[in-house]
């Protein structure tokens, strides 16, 4: 009786081998496929990084070219046209036209270092209409951004624009 149940027992051993392999296999295929999931997750994690640092450059920029235009009232109509460099600094004193050009060629010059090389700018100033003091201005930043999708590489627009009211005269 001992001799058969040793026979039996060898038989369900051979019976069963090779099945570990498969578990092993299986569990590896499954493991395989999540970290693939997690690798898609994080290059869109990536990209989605990148539109928010773009987007944060474009607020800050149009931030600091209103703060230009506040400080600098007398001259706003400069800041719709192109950016000259004038060399304005605590040597050389500029006048007021000569300030705004300078601050929108480093503005811009700025903007280009911190976006993609398509960024456009457009800078529109409706004048105060009296008795109002308040000159509005509306900023937009414009640039494009890769996006890769099942057809291929497509270049994605982003725009930021913002409008502000701006203060023509002292006291407003």
């Amino acid at each position: 009786m001992n001799i058969q149940k040793i026979h039996r027992r060898k038989f369900h051993l051979q019976k069963n081998r090779g099945f570990t392999l498969l578990e092993a296999l299986i569990g590896f295929l499954i493991l395989s496929i999540g970290m693939l999931g997690i690798a898609s997750l994080q290059a869109i994690s990536l990209k989605a990084g990148k539109t928010s640092v773009y987007t944060s450059v474009a607020i800050m920029k149009v931030d600091e070219l209103f703060e230009s235009m506040r400080a600098n009232p007398s001259a706003l109509a400069s800041y719709t046209g192109a950016g000259i460099d004038h060399g304005c600094t605590a040597v050389k004193i500029c006048t007021p036209l000569q300030l705004a050009e300078e601050d929108v060629f480093w503005w811009q010059s700025n903007l280009k270092a911190g976006l993609p090389s398509s960024v456009t700018t457009v800078v529109a100033l409706t004048a105060a209409v009296p008795p109002s003091n308040m000159a509005t201005v509306t900023i937009s930043v414009s640039w494009s951004e890769r996006n890769k999708n099942a057809t291929g590489n497509v270049n994605v627009n982003k725009t930021y624009a913002t409008t502000s009211n701006i203060c023509t005269t002292e006291p407003c």
